[in-house]
């Protein structure tokens, strides 16, 4: 019979598989629907700047 603490160790290795599979899913969703252009511009980084510039 299993303790807790090892229950809990490999409920740890399962969530951390579940989250990493997760990233790769997600990455590889994302790195298809959105051009390498897109996703390294700094749009994020204007439309901040614009919205703060309001805020004066």
């Amino acid at each position: 019979m299993m303790d807790i603490w090892t229950v809990l160790e490999y409920g740890a290795w399962a969530l951390s598989v579940i989250f990493g599979a997760y990233i790769v899913l997600d990455w590889i969703k994302t790195d298809s629907t959105y051009s390498e252009e897109v996703l390294t511009s700094s749009r994020e980084g204007e439309l901040e700047a614009m919205t703060e510039q309001h805020k004066l």
